[in-house]
């Protein structure tokens, strides 16, 4: 199967830290898809002149046979480490304090997606097309 992520191609790859968002104050970040990561990620995210919105693929540093992707929340780690939700370390497999390598990627833009409602309440709405309908 072909590799349809464009991996590293604006050469920001980086090796981190890893720590968990449980235990930071902020619980609602812990649902997400994005990760902290120091403000020195930022400096060299613009010298390489990578262009936004920035896409990281992130994955083990020892044991990369699981990979994920994410956006960047804020740049307010602790300076050689990024801060994940617990679910995206549990599903890379990795531990509190495990190194991880995060690396820029280009993702392919998404043209279709196909939804199933998990209740039949959505069906019943009058017009749920309109539910959909983005401004």
């Amino acid at each position: 199967m072909a590799n349809i992520f464009s991996e590293n191609q604006y050469g920001f790859k980086q090796v981190y830290c890893c720590i968990p968002f449980s235990q930071s104050k902020n619980s609602n970040i812990e649902f997400g898809d994005k990760i902290w990561m120091p403000v020195s990620a930022l400096n060299e995210l613009v010298v390489c002149d990578v262009p936004s919105p920035w896409m990281f693929q992130i994955k083990a540093y020892y044991n990369s046979g699981r990979v994920s992707h994410c956006g960047v929340l804020e740049f307010t780690a602790e300076e050689g480490c990024i801060v994940v939700s617990d679910w995206m370390m549990e599903n890379l497999n990795i531990q509190e304090g495990e190194l991880v390598e995060v690396a820029s990627v280009v993702l392919p833009t998404g043209n279709y997606m196909k939804l199933q409602p998990h209740t039949t309440k959505f069906i019943e709405l009058s017009n749920p097309k309109l539910f959909w309908k983005i401004p």
